[in-house]
């Protein structure tokens, strides 16, 4: 009976939790489509999501692909298959690795900024000033946000695979000798708007996730330093996990 009692504690604790963050999200979309925007708050979040994680996402983007050209190349010369390398390296970034490794360095430099800065405000009760005001905190906190993140994340996903294309290009062409051409000319053949598409698609729903669930857990953080702390680790830590669990999904439905 014991057992039992833990398994049922622990299935009513699951499913309040889900669906705590299922009326999160749903208020968020509410107040998205049912209240005009706050222009400025969602451009000045826009430049802290966006502009500021630019510089880590350039540098992540270019050495990532000059580790696929190297490692691809090394690999496609196995079965003489180098003029492959273009393709490989592009259809690895625009469909896979951008969305995915772009998100998780924006969440790991953003995320957690957006998660405790809400579990600050929560804990200093500024967001109880906010109702007592009769200010809608999902209206002025939330959903700037989430609008900035979900502009934001296939914007950065495209400069993580133009950088990753030419750092590539960087290594197979400059370094271990194929010819430009053969590079840029066989991703032409075999890459195709639907593979760009998949990757903005991709961008768009780690943007919504990344924001509805760090707002989540600043906005219903514990009180006191150790909460907000922990509310931002588990903020990450969510985020990376469904990054990686719905980048699966995705691409196994697309298949």
């Amino acid at each position: 009976m014991n057992l039992i009692r833990i398994i049922g504690r622990a299935g009513v604790r699951l499913t309040r939790n889900l669906g705590s963050y299922g009326l999160f999200l749903m208020n968020t979309l509410f107040w998205t489509f049912s209240s005009p925007l706050k222009t400025g708050r969602v451009i000045e979040q826009m430049s802290f999501i966006g502009v500021k994680s630019t510089l880590i996402v350039l540098l992540t983007g270019a050495f990532t692909g000059m580790v696929l050209g190297l490692q691809g190349f090394y690999a496609l010369s196995k079965f003489g298959g180098e003029a492959m390398l273009g393709p490989t390296v592009a259809l690895s970034l625009i469909r896979e690795i951008g969305p995915v490794i772009s998100a998780l360095m924006v969440t790991g430099r953003a995320g957690s900024a957006l998660a405790s800065e809400i579990g600050i405000m929560r804990i200093t009760e500024q967001i109880d000033a906010y109702e007592v005001m009769a200010l809608n905190p999902y209206r002025y906190l939330v959903v700037p946000n989430l609008v900035a993140a979900v502009l934001c994340f296939p914007l950065l996903a495209a400069l993580f695979d133009v950088l990753g294309i030419w750092g590539g290009y960087v290594v197979g062409v400059k370094l271990l000798g194929l010819s430009p051409g053969t590079y840029f000319g066989e991703m032409t053949v075999y890459l195709s708007s639907s593979d760009v598409f998949h990757g903005i698609y991709k961008s768009l729903s780690f943007g919504l996730i990344v924001a509805w669930i760090c707002c989540f857990k600043g906005f219903f953080t514990e009180y006191g330093a150790k909460g907000v702390s922990k509310a931002t680790t588990q903020a990450v830590v969510i985020c990376s996990v469904l990054i990686l669990v719905w980048d699966y999904f995705i691409t196994s439905v697309s298949f």
